[in-house]
């Protein structure tokens, strides 16, 4: 009787924009102790994949391991895979961006391991049926997806043991189902369960081929998996246990199973991932309605096929701000794309064009774009690095465009394909994009001489797993359990900041609300606030060079105006925000007035990131210092907020203002250790408490000037200005 195969193919990955301190414990916990266990059972062979911003680090931090990694594939233990070298979604990003992640992991695969790879990890395996022609394009000879693909497609559970071919336009990949059951239980149950498991199947399927891809870090990395796998030795008993069943049970590689076997046939299979991510990629009510089905059909192996969750680019609907990045990451790349090459070797074109290039291939990498289990676009530092590269590289793309180092222009384009236009300003200083048709707001805001994004925050809203949060007791001790499973909390009364954003997390968002109205109600989101002035929709009335003027469009009693200007300065910029208001509805009116714009400085209890409460010229400093976490009133008209590791320093200036409110922005998320309070920034109002009457006419800028006093004309005008700075090294 033909042996059985088992095909393994183990993925490692950090993030690029991961902590140092998480590379080096992955690797003590996870990655060097995997290859001690595995080159003590020669008998056991696999497929690993590491991406690329994993292997330089390895190479860098420990260039012993690559010997031994390469050991391992001369003996043929060990077959190594390609795939996008930082790790992105491959249908997310274009199609030339695609070849060239491809590309760069499979040279250096062979630079540094021999053999050019055949096969290629798909990134959370997501697959649209047009990949096979990118992949087959890139050198591909084979991926590996999920059984939930194939079963979504019609497959039943006894043809998934096997290989299969997928075409696109007459270009063809082959296709290992990766099974969910073997997913499940290496290495979370005990080994004899996983053994009778693969017996089982070698029966049902004599000469067949059972394929897992799952990844390395849940042997070692993920909570309470390295005493598990190690210290109780569950990975060693696994792969003793395997060698033990060599005469029915082949431990192959996975090119070496797809030379040994024919294709089983044609898969033309559905968009799909993994079932997990397609829950996590649906709306939040629509995963509660799905868990509830789940539950409700659980015992139905026939319909649970087709329950299904939505495709990984529902994240860009889910989350306007994942949307945003990855719109960014399009534009950048056009630009990149469209740049001629030059004619002049003297100035550096083909070097800065090749760095920008390798910025904008790292800020594809996935971890950023979406959020499950892990953190994610929850995870600040994560949007930052992506982020920061894209500024970057669109720095060096426009400055390679530009004849003149000095140059400023606007354009109005749907930047975010949502249907509306922003209008966006770019220079070599800076970079805005307005958004008129959400409260006339900014949403993304660059200094592009620190090239330091301003805002990226995140906005709170409701997430499936909340109702866990709020039933949370706090920590407790680990169970060992699958990923998706985990329940706990890292510290208690989580749900004490369970609260939800009214509006996406921008600047320059006006706030017309009660006098009654306090600090405590700003916190707690509870200002009830006008929708139409703060959310609805403005028009531009006039643009012209750096400068935009919009109107309110809703009726609800006021016509508001905003103008935005832009002008350069000495390492930096100034951008104005003018607002006129007038009352149309009769009667007194007394209100507060808010300005609102929020920042992300990322770290909120760093020593060299804080905020800086004067009321004196912009240059000078105060002692008065506040951490960025911290939640108060400043009775103040200026305001500064300081990022020393970016090199950053924003100036705020709100003339005849009563106060600067400030408050954190901070998410409850979902991680591998749980769930997490996580700083998404501070929301900074200046606020101009104000009387007015009904009607046009007066003196615009009576109110302001008075100081909160009435103003019979029924119009005010405030102004709020931002004076961004780079520090130059060794400044201050």
């Amino acid at each position: 009787m033909p042996r059985f195969r088992l095909v393994l193919l183990i993925h490692a990955h950090q993030p690029v924009g991961n902590f140092e301190h998480v590379f080096e414990q992955s690797y003590r916990c996870c990655y060097l102790p995997f290859l001690e266990t595995l080159e003590r059972h020669p008998r056991v062979r696999l497929g690993l994949h590491f991406s690329g911003a994993l292997l330089e680090w390895i190479e860098r931090a420990h260039p012993e391991y690559f010997d031994r990694l390469r050991e391992l594939c001369r003996k043929r233990q060990v077959e190594m895979l390609g795939g996008g070298f930082y790790e992105p979604i491959l249908i997310s990003i274009p199609p030339h961006d695609r070849l060239e992640q491809l590309k760069r992991l499979a040279d250096y695969v062979e630079k540094h391991f021999g053999d050019r790879p055949r096969g290629a990890w798909l990134t959370e395996r997501v697959w649209e049926p047009q990949l096979p022609s990118s992949l087959a394009a890139g050198g591909v000879e084979y991926t590996l997806v999920d059984d939930n693909h194939f079963l979504s497609a019609g497959f039943q559970p006894e043809q998934l043991y096997g290989h299969y071919t997928a075409e696109d336009l007459g270009n063809t990949v082959k296709l290992l189902p990766g099974l969910k059951p073997l997913r499940y239980l290496i290495p979370f149950r005990d080994v004899p369960e996983t053994t009778h498991f693969l017996w089982e199947q070698s029966i049902a399927h004599p000469g067949g081929i059972a394929a897992m891809g799952d990844d390395l870090e849940k042997f070692g990395s993920w909570p309470g998996t390295h005493a598990h796998c190690y210290q109780n030795g569950w990975l060693e008993n696994f792969f003793a246990a395997l060698e033990s069943c060599h005469d029915w049970l082949d431990v192959s590689t996975p090119a070496d199973a797809i030379d040994a076997h024919p294709p089983l046939g044609r898969a033309d299979l559905p968009t799909a991932s993994y079932q997990e991510m397609m829950e996590w990629a649906l709306p939040t009510a629509a995963r509660t309605t799905y868990h509830r089905l789940l539950d409700e059909f659980s015992s139905r192996a026939d319909v649970s096929p087709f329950l299904r969750g939505a495709v990984w680019r529902g994240f860009f609907a889910k989350y306007s701000e994942s949307n945003l990045m990855h719109k960014k990451m399009l534009r950048v790349s056009e630009k990149l794309a469209a740049l001629a090459p030059s004619n002049t070797p003297a100035n550096n074109f083909a070097a800065a064009r090749d760095q920008a290039l390798g910025l904008l291939l790292s800020s594809q990498c996935n971890d950023a774009y979406w959020h499950g289990v892990f953190g994610g676009l929850y995870s600040p530092h994560l949007r930052s690095t992506v982020w920061r590269a894209l500024v970057q590289a669109e720095a060096t793309a426009d400055a390679l465009t530009h004849e003149s180092a000095d140059y400023a222009e606007s354009a109005a384009l749907d930047f975010d394909a949502d249907g509306r236009d922003e209008i966006c300003f770019t220079s070599n200083k800076y970079a805005a994009l307005v958004s008129p048709h959400d409260g006339g707001t900014i949403s993304a805001l660059e200094c592009r001489s620190s090239g330091a994004p301003l805002i990226n925050s995140l906005a709170r809203r409701p997430e499936a797993y909340h109702h866990s949060v709020k039933n949370s007791d706090g920590p407790h001790p680990l169970s060992l359990d699958t990923i998706d499973e985990q329940r706990r909390a890292r510290e208690t009364g989580l749900d004490r900041w369970l609260q939800y954003d009214r509006w996406p997390r921008h600047s320059f968002r006006l706030l017309l609300f009660a006098p009654g109205k306090t600090h405590d109600d700003y916190t707690a989101i509870q200002l009830d606030e006008d929708p139409a002035l703060a959310a609805g929709c403005y028009h531009a009335t006039e643009t012209a060079g750096q400068r935009v003027t919009l109107a309110s469009t809703q009726s609800s009693g006021w016509f508001a105006q905003k103008t935005f200007s832009f002008e350069p300065a000495a390492n930096g910029f100034d951008l104005n925000c003018t607002v006129n208001l007038r009352r149309n509805a009769p009667g007194n009116a007394a209100l507060c007035v808010g300005l609102e714009t929020v920042i992300n400085f990322l770290a909120p209890s760093a020593p060299d990131r804080y905020f800086q409460s004067h009321d004196r010229q912009f240059d000078q400093q105060s002692d008065q210092r506040f951490p960025l976490r911290w939640s108060g009133s400043l009775p103040c008209t200026e305001l500064s907020m300081v990022d020393e590791w970016q090199r950053v320093r924003i100036g705020f200036h709100a003339p005849h203002a009563a106060h600067f409110w400030i408050a954190p922005i901070e998410t409850i998320s979902e991680s591998e250790d749980g769930f997490e309070r996580i700083y998404q920034g501070s929301q900074i109002m200046a606020v101009w408490p104000l009387d007015l009457a009904s009607g046009a006419g007066g003196d615009a800028g009576a109110g302001a000037r008075a100081n909160a006093g009435a103003d019979p004309g029924g119009e005010w005008s405030g102004h709020l200005s931002f004076h961004v700075r780079h520090i130059p090294p060794n400044a201050g």
